[in-house]
């Protein structure tokens, strides 16, 4: 069963740039550097097979294993045994020498007890031949080189297990997983917090997994710790909130709606029992529940200081926002609707603040307030609009606004100086040298000679340079009397 949160949606626009760089060098790693794993393998099972030492290990590792299942109650090892009594029966050497190479707890089980194991003869003969194989060879495979050995315990293995993996369908099956968490908790978190809590959930679920397997020489190797940490942070971040799940049974999958943090206890529940009732089946049980626990832990210990959300992180979803907007929208229509214009009027104000990249908004106030064109809401809602539509490259809708406020309002409160002079400039930007004509009247008469004299010389090369003689000569008698 495999139930995992897909609560938010992936905001392109915004990509989780360090969650998939962390996919890419999982990627890089597997494909370059764990390449080489075969080859050592390979080198390791064919000087192993040469010196016959499978005749020696075989009875060998049968006897160990049956003193783990009967002294240790390691049950989970059952198949394990009868698969090694199989491949011994068959004489299927290669694959035998696979199992007993990969060994590496029955590797050094073998270096302390070797005296009880064999003759004096056979003792010399298998350090001569097998310790060169295991040093040269097995011990250079990623596994052990960069996993984590709980019996050698380093704090680099703790960082580069968390991107080493066992085969296509371990790397596959946990790049998917991670990008699916990594991109929510990456948004929350930002990149550089993001990739510290990955790495230190991952470090806290090796330590988990070594406390639990101390004295052992098996490696662990997965980014799963360090993504069950994720996951366990993703849900302590929305907290009681009820979010959306996907679930996987068999051939079956849906999704369903919860409160996140019902599902911690349940996942780690799920890992406990498995690491004590699933057997041998490979899978790190224990470092997942480690890393969900110190994941939401996290969370909870530092969520107010170090590790707090991104106040971006908690804005609805884009479809969310849009059916929100629309259903005020709506209403404050409505309000139009019955002529209730101070209450519309109220709800478009409040629309406006938190939507101020939507110019209809803009332009409901401005219709409002010119149902009053003497009072100051109405010059206040035109400069504003005439503002917002030059900073959004509009000059044809912004000289529209100002010729209508010439009609009904400037009689009441006219525009300063600094207003015609943008509106001006809107004009000659766009070659509307009759609005801008109109302008410079206007900016004339409020008595600012600075500006109007600097528009009256824009005018006069502007229509030189169109070849309009008569009028550029016009505009040059004019400054001329502008500057007596």
């Amino acid at each position: 069963m495999l139930i995992i949160p897909v609560e938010r949606a992936v905001d392109w626009r915004r990509p989780p740039w360090m969650t998939l760089g962390i996919m890419l060098t999982c990627l890089l790693v597997f494909l370059f550097y764990q390449s080489g794993d075969g080859r050592r393998m390979g080198g390791a099972v064919a000087q192993y097979l040469d010196a016959d030492l499978d005749r020696l290990e075989a009875p060998a590792y049968e006897t160990y294993l049956e003193r783990r299942i009967r002294l240790e109650g390691e049950t989970g090892l059952t198949s394990r045994l009868g698969t090694v009594k199989d491949l011994m029966a068959q004489d299927q050497r290669v694959v035998l020498a696979h199992v007993l190479l990969m060994d590496a707890d029955f590797y050094h089980y073998l270096l302390q007890h070797q005296s009880v194991i064999w003759s004096t003869e056979e003792r010399s003969y298998w350090s001569q031949h097998r310790i060169p194989i295991q040093t040269d060879w097995v011990s250079q495979t990623s596994a052990l080189a960069a996993g984590v050995v709980p019996a050698e315990l380093s704090l680099a293995d703790l960082i580069s297990y968390q991107f080493l993996h066992g085969g296509w369908m371990h790397i596959i099956g946990n790049l998917l997983v991670l990008f699916m968490l990594g991109f929510t908790v990456e948004r929350a978190l930002g990149p550089v917090k993001f990739l510290l809590a990955y790495l230190f959930c991952g470090a806290v679920s090796g330590l988990v997994w070594a406390g639990f397997n101390w004295g052992h020489y098996l490696p662990l190797i997965g980014a799963s710790g360090s993504i069950a940490g994720l996951m366990g942070m993703y849900v302590a971040l929305f907290g009681r909130q009820r979010i959306r799940f996907f679930y996987f049974v068999g051939v079956y999958f849906d999704y369903f709606r919860a409160p996140a943090l019902a599902l911690l206890p349940v996942w780690i529940g799920k890992e406990i029992y498995d690491h004590f009732f699933a057997g041998a089946t490979g899978v790190a049980y224990i470092a997942h529940a480690g890393g969900l626990a110190v994941g939401a832990g996290l969370v909870w210990l530092l969520g107010r200081s170090w590790l707090q959300p991104r106040e971006t992180f908690f804005e609805p979803e884009e479809d969310e926002q849009e059916e929100r907007f629309r259903s005020a929208y709506s209403q404050a229509m409505g309000r139009i609707g019955a002529l209730d214009f101070e209450q519309a009027r109220l709800q478009f104000e409040a629309l406006w603040k938190r939507y101020p990249q939507r110019l209809v908004l803009l332009e409901h106030l401005y219709q409002l307030a010119k149902l009053r064109p003497d009072s100051e809401a109405y010059r206040d809602r035109a400069r504003e609009l005439m503002q917002v539509t030059q900073a959004q490259h509009q000059p044809e809708r912004m000289l529209a606004v100002w010729q209508e406020y010439q009609g009904k309002g400037q009689p009441h409160h006219p525009l300063s100086a600094e207003d015609h002079n943008r509106v001006f400039f809107a004009g000659l930007r766009s070659g509307d040298l009759k609005t801008a004509e109109r302008v410079f009247e206007r900016l004339r008469a409020t008595g600012d000679r600075t500006l109007a004299e600097e528009a009256c010389r824009l005018l006069a090369a502007e229509f030189e340079k169109r070849q309009m003689t008569p009028k550029a000569r016009h505009y040059r008698d004019l400054l001329g009397r502008l500057g007596a």
